[in-house]
């Protein structure tokens, strides 16, 4: 039954800031027969107004994307020879399971400030890996009118993301995330119209789906999230899930892993930002979050000025394009500094490599040495002094406050796995090198402890481990095609009618998955 014209304004679906009560408890003067234990909120008459218009424009949008996309399935393939053994048999038998259910296979997304990794719930690595950026056309000078009337109506339609929007030079390239957070919303929406259309060329209305979020994402983004997810595109079911929390189950697939636990400490390492994330039993510790203002960005940025100064071979343009093929191929972390000065001073060609490239305008070959630059670029991890003045602290020692932060009654399985996820943790020995510091420090305060009490207290030694996998590079996406693939994941799925009766405060929380057998 709908409500008189002067109350309507204030009854809304949920919405960010709204208050919860019974309709039997309203005074808005509600009929009789409106008077159930069902659920409204309670706001102002612009909240309604606003969201309304929202919803329309939503549905607008989805009908023109609708008729001018061509839909399609992608098949669900386990088989990859590149692949552990251990992984395929996992994925093959949840996902057996979960087609015996007769649905679908869901959809995993994970939206990264660099790079989107997106696929099928059931596959051992993403289908797509595209830049997270977008290119639109600005709009149209003020005084030109008849551009304007032509664009309106499909400027909305001509954008491009992931590598078609980097080679595009006549559109403004967007990038929606940064540092982990998304900051535009509505370039944010318009990045996974072409995700789902274009890439997975799925119908959303057919599919459940898992996206990811950063540690300490605020409960208004999952609520934006809720809202573009179910209003847009029509989901029946979505789960927003912890980065780390999938890091941690990817970590299982590791032959150093002896029991499946979502108790760890996360470092996810990516292009953009690093965090150091304690995990307590699928629960993120929030207030033991440290955050590392040194990701993937900042190497290349400091390859660069190390190339700059040395080399002058190197077209100005593609300085930065020619760091970042550097570090991706060249470099590793060194497990001493000045030994492995020495060892480039005394065999120089031996260790310096030879990197070559073509020029973008004179279309010319040209070679540069590669030679301190291959263990001084991820060495900023160790030595962050190197490129930041401002933060000085190596990121072994981060990692042992952000554990001593912990309650002490989970400070060992924290020590005792240590995974890592992201591709800026991908450098060669990298985990054999922060295992290394991180236990030289563990065991100073240790015996430190047995010095101060006389020797009377003799602490037990405190296991060091850092986990490294082959699906270290796509951690948290294998991790969340891992989860997407069990019948549990359905059960802790928020869906559509939940969104329907309850509206996008639902996803302000999420459940979270047990251990799986």
């Amino acid at each position: 039954m709908s409500l008189p014209e002067d109350k309507r304004a204030n009854v809304l679906r949920p919405g960010i800031g709204s208050n919860v009560v019974r309709r039997s408890e309203t005074s808005v003067g509600l009929p009789e027969a409106a008077s159930c234990s069902s659920i409204v909120f309670i706001s102002g008459p612009a909240c309604i107004v606003e969201a309304e218009e929202r919803k329309t424009h939503r549905t607008r949008k989805r009908s023109r994307l609708i008729q001018s996309a061509s839909l399609g399935r992608s098949s669900v393939n386990a088989r990859d020879p590149f692949v552990p053994d251990t992984c395929r048999v996992y994925l093959q038998l949840h996902h057996r399971r979960a087609s015996m259910a007769g649905r679908l296979p869901a959809c995993v997304v994970d939206c990264g400030t660099g790079y989107t990794k997106l696929g099928y719930a059931g596959n051992t690595e993403p289908q797509f890996i595209i830049p997270s950026c977008i290119a639109i056309k600005e709009s149209a000078k003020v005084g030109d009118q008849a551009q304007r009337r032509m664009m309106r109506g499909v400027d909305d339609l001509d954008f491009f993301i992931g590598d078609e929007a980097i080679d595009k030079p006549s559109y403004a390239t967007k990038w929606p995330i940064r540092h982990g957070i998304v900051e535009d919303w509505d370039l944010m929406e318009r990045f996974m119209e072409q995700i789902i259309f274009k890439y997975l060329r799925a119908e959303p209305e057919d599919h459940y789906f898992l996206l990811t979020e950063p540690p300490l994402n605020t409960p208004e983004n999952r609520e934006y999230t809720a809202e573009i997810m179910f209003e847009s595109f029509n989901v029946p079911g979505l789960y927003i899930a912890v980065q780390a929390v999938l890091a941690l189950a990817a970590s299982w697939t590791s032959r150093q892993v002896g029991e499946r636990t979502l108790t760890g400490t996360v470092i996810d390492s990516g292009d953009g930002v690093t965090h150091v994330i304690p995990v307590a039993e699928g629960y993120v510790i929030g207030s033991c979050i440290k955050h590392i203002p040194i990701a993937g960005r900042d190497i290349t940025y400091f390859t660069q000025q190390l190339l700059r100064e040395r080399e002058v071979g190197i077209p100005p343009e593609q300085s930065l394009e020619t760091a970042k093929a550097v570090k991706e191929r060249f470099s590793y972390v060194c497990p001493d500094l000045v030994k492995e000065f020495n060892k480039y001073d005394t065999d120089g060609s031996k260790w310096i490599k030879q990197y070559t490239g073509v020029n973008a305008i004179t279309k010319k070959e040209f070679t540069i040495d590669v030679g301190y630059e291959r263990f001084l670029g991820p060495e900023i991890f160790f030595h962050p002094e190197f490129a930041n003045p401002d933060f000085t602290q190596p990121i072994s020692e981060v990692v042992d406050e952000v554990i001593q932060n912990c309650p002490i009654d989970v400070r060992r399985p924290l020590y005792k796995n240590i995974v890592l996820s992201g591709g800026s943790t991908m450098f060669r020995d990298f985990g054999r090198r922060l295992q290394r510091d991180l236990k030289r420090t563990v065991d100073a305060r240790l015996k430190m402890s047995e010095e101060l009490s006389g020797g009377k207290l003799k602490p037990k030694p405190i296991d060091v481990q850092v986990i490294t996998h082959h699906m270290q590079r796509y951690a948290v996406w294998f991790g969340g095609s891992m989860l997407a693939s069990t019948p549990e994941f359905y059960q802790v799925c928020h869906t559509k009618k939940d969104y329907e009766e309850i509206g996008p405060s639902i996803c302000r929380h999420n459940p979270v998955f047990g251990v799986m057998s």
